[in-house]
Formats: structure tokens, sequence, C-alpha cells
């Protein structure tokens, strides 16, 4: 198994420290390959959007050709987990944010996404969130966080927290407003594997 974690930008060694604890915890075998230039992404049986700022990633990410990579893997049903800025590239539908940065989204998800919904950096915060699939409250880490506010038929909304939907799933995506990397509860990263 190889977990493709995109490393241009943003919380890639969190995310790798946690995949690899997962599979530990799993007993299986597997590389997780950090994604710093196209022709990595095929061979890849998962990729990982980590949190960062999403305009650098994005403007990045389809300047090395990686995000077209990341749109013919989701089309083959490879699964994508994508993080606070990563659940912002998932999205079909921006904000205004996205809108004046001309922030170009991968177009994966038929969600409509909020960038920075629950406020800037000074506003992160950390809380329990309930999360069915994954067994209940769930440690969320939400930093400069995105949100959902607007889902399509074929999307399946996880948590909410307010009046936003923080987790959803629609086929083979699952979008993250939150951090579960931050934390040591590897049960997110354990729900991503399954559906590897």
């Amino acid at each position: 198994m190889k977990i493709g974690v995109i490393a241009i930008q943003g919380n890639v060694a969190e995310h790798v420290n946690a995949l690899e604890r997962t599979l530990a915890e799993r007993n299986d075998r597997g590389e997780i390959i950090p994604v710093r230039q196209s022709g990595l992404v095929p061979d890849c049986d998962a990729i990982v959007l980590p949190g960062g700022e999403s305009t650098t990633l994005a403007r990045l990410m389809w300047k090395e050709g990686i995000a077209e990579e990341i749109q013919n893997a989701a089309a083959l049903n490879v699964p994508i987990l994508g993080t606070c800025a990563g659940l912002v590239l998932l999205a079909k539908h921006g904000d205004c944010q996205t809108t004046r940065t001309k922030q170009r989204l991968l177009d994966i998800m038929d969600i409509e996404v909020r960038r920075n919904a629950y406020g800037r950096q000074h506003e992160s915060f950390e809380t329990l969130i309930d999360i069915p699939v994954v067994g209940g409250a769930f440690p969320a880490v939400f930093i400069r966080a995105p949100a959902i506010v607007r889902c399509g038929d074929d999307v399946t909304p996880l948590a909410r927290l307010g009046e936003y939907i923080v987790a959803a799933q629609q086929g083979n995506a699952l979008a993250l407003a939150f951090h579960p990397e931050m934390v040591e509860d590897t049960r997110l990263h354990h729900y991503f594997m399954d559906m590897i």
C-alpha cells in the first residue's frame, strides 16, 4: 500500500507520522510517500491533502501538474483525504475569498466551503465533536478552519459544529475541516485506510 501526502506546503510531517502510527496499529505494511512533483500520484493507493495555506497549495499543485493527477486519481476512485486547506481544495464551490484570490479548486466533492469560517489564527481551538462513523466523540483541532456550508445530494455529512458541517464524505473523498493529524487519536486515519 502506498499513500501519497502532498508535501508542497502545510502539515506534511504530522500526517506522515499519523499515517505511520496507524499502519503500525493495524500491523499493516505500507509506504508513506511525500509528493512534491508530478509523476508520483498515479502510483499511490490513496492521497492526503494536508492543511496549510490553500491558495498557495492550490497554485503550486496546478503549476507542478499534481492537481490534474489528483483529479484523475479521484475519477478512478482512489481514496483522498483533505484536511483543513485540503477540504477547501476538494470543493466544487468556494466563497468570496476563493473568488478574490482566483483560487482554482479541484472540483472533486460537491460541497461549498467557507474559508476561515471559525476565525483567524488567534481564534483557533480544540473541541470534542461527535463523529458516529468512528464511534463518537473525537478531539478536533481547528486552526483558521474552513467549513462546509452546503452539500450536494451525493455527499454524506459526517459531523457538525454549530451551524456548519465539519466532516463529509462523497464516495472515496473524505473532507475534514480540522486536523486529525495533530492529536493522538488515529480513528479517522483508520477510517481513511479502511477506504483503500
